[in-house]
């Protein structure tokens, strides 16, 4: 598997949840995904990264496209549940810094409606 997504709207964010390896060529139907997300439900958007095993520069990039859109758009983006190497990356790049990281989906979700 290489990579797997899943997006779920809710009243006031939508969910996209990333399962798999995000790299130069995955990383373009995640940006796909996040384009059409914040197209149809809004520019509030949570990337559950729990099921993401890895991420190169490439899933850099459109983690940094989708804080600008969004951000462009009026809304916001959160990473929840990174894992230990996704976290690490978050950190060194000082991603972690411009994008909200949360330890949970649920905690991300709520932070987003206050």
């Amino acid at each position: 598997m290489k990579l797997r997504l899943a997006r779920q709207s809710l009243s006031n964010a939508v969910v996209v949840a990333v399962e798999g390896e995000l790299d130069l060529f995955t990383a373009p139907f995640l940006r796909d995904e996040i384009r059409d997300a914040i197209r149809d439900d809004g520019p509030t958007l949570v990337l559950d990264l729990g099921q993401l095993s890895f991420m190169d520069s490439s899933g850099l990039s459109v983690l940094i496209e989708a804080w600008r859109l969004a951000t462009g758009e009026g809304g916001t983006v959160s990473l929840a549940s990174p894992q230990p190497p996704v976290a690490r990356i978050l950190r060194t790049t000082g991603l972690d810094r411009r994008i909200k990281v949360y330890p949970d989906v649920d905690t991300a979700i709520l932070q987003q409606s206050e």
